[in-house]
């Protein structure tokens, strides 16, 4: 007896479901991994989100429950009157002023200085350009401490000890970090681009700024972002520097916060450290698209 013949449209609905099956099946094998992932990846984000959340957690404390042991992992009573001792403890407008305008400054001087150099050693064709790059580069692995005594020595010369100068005027003179991040995404633009805007009569300043910039917004919003972040959180400088109270930024004023009482009150530097933290993390929540597109593309053509 002959077997009844399969229908060709039953033939591809016969393979739709096997495949389906098979399908299945590979998701299946995959979830186990993929929540082992999500596992760890929960894990580290609660490690780096835990100094926050104690930071703030002690600022809303009552003094009684600061030190307690075991740890008072949530507070049951919250105060929040800390928040605007904050602002009478130290002078803490004057401070984010200052520290306000120091960043903005390096901000804008940093993004200027370095996207002219990475052109010159991206776009433009001269003698001893890459030796000159690699010197450049080469500057990285000083340490700090090498230079540090020389650059004071020429900036009480200048008498720009005690001033804003130290910490912003070096800004326009670039950074091997960001020239070096610039110059890679440059290299990553379609030539074409250039080619044509120096057929249609364009400069150099005029192809920087219509053609270069509005495709290297990923890469100009990284180094914005890490230059505010870096200056925003720095304390070193402004401790060499900076020699009014007047001047002080906002580091130095939390350091001096904790000798200005005779007993440190833990929960209104904490407080402090708090206001102090918002900034960084608001401008990194707008520019988070930018910055990981920057990070992503940057060096995908050496």
């Amino acid at each position: 007896m002959r077997g009844r013949a399969l229908d060709p449209s039953e033939v591809g609905v016969r393979g739709a479901g096997a495949a389906a099956r098979e399908l299945s099946l590979r998701r299946a094998l995959r979830r186990p991994g993929r929540l082992a992932q999500q596992a760890v990846l929960v894990l580290v984000s609660v490690l780096f989100l835990f100094p926050i959340y104690w930071m703030v957690a002690t600022a809303v404390k009552p003094d009684a429950a600061l030190f307690v042991n075991p740890p008072q992992w949530v507070p049951t009573q919250l105060v929040w009157k800390r928040f605007e001792e904050a602002f009478t403890y130290i002078p803490f407008l004057r401070y984010t002023w200052n520290t306000l305008y120091i960043s903005l400054y390096n901000v804008v001087a940093t993004v200027i200085s370095c996207t002219l150099v990475a052109y010159g050693f991206s776009r433009l064709e001269w003698r001893g350009r890459d030796a000159l790059f690699f010197v450049v580069i080469a500057t990285m692995m000083l340490p700090y401490q090498v230079t540090l005594i020389p650059q004071y020595i020429i900036f009480s010369h200048l008498h720009w000890v005690g001033t804003f100068r130290p910490l912003t005027i070096p800004a326009w003179f670039g950074s091997a970090f960001f020239i070096f991040l610039m110059r890679q995404f440059f290299l990553s633009l379609p030539s074409d681009l250039f080619d044509s805007a120096k057929i249609d009569g364009a400069g150099h300043l005029r192809i920087i700024w219509h053609v270069l910039t509005p495709l290297s917004k990923p890469v100009l919003v990284t180094a914005a972002v890490f230059t505010f972040m870096w200056n925003w959180n720095d304390f070193f400088w402004p401790l060499i520097y900076l020699t009014s109270q007047d001047n002080y930024t906002l580091s130095l004023g939390l350091y001096n916060f904790i000798g200005a009482v005779a007993r440190t009150d833990w929960g209104v530097l904490m407080a402090a450290a708090s206001l102090m933290s918002i900034p960084p993390v608001v401008l990194f929540f707008f520019a988070q698209r930018y910055f990981v597109e920057g990070i992503t593309l940057t060096g995908m053509k050496g």
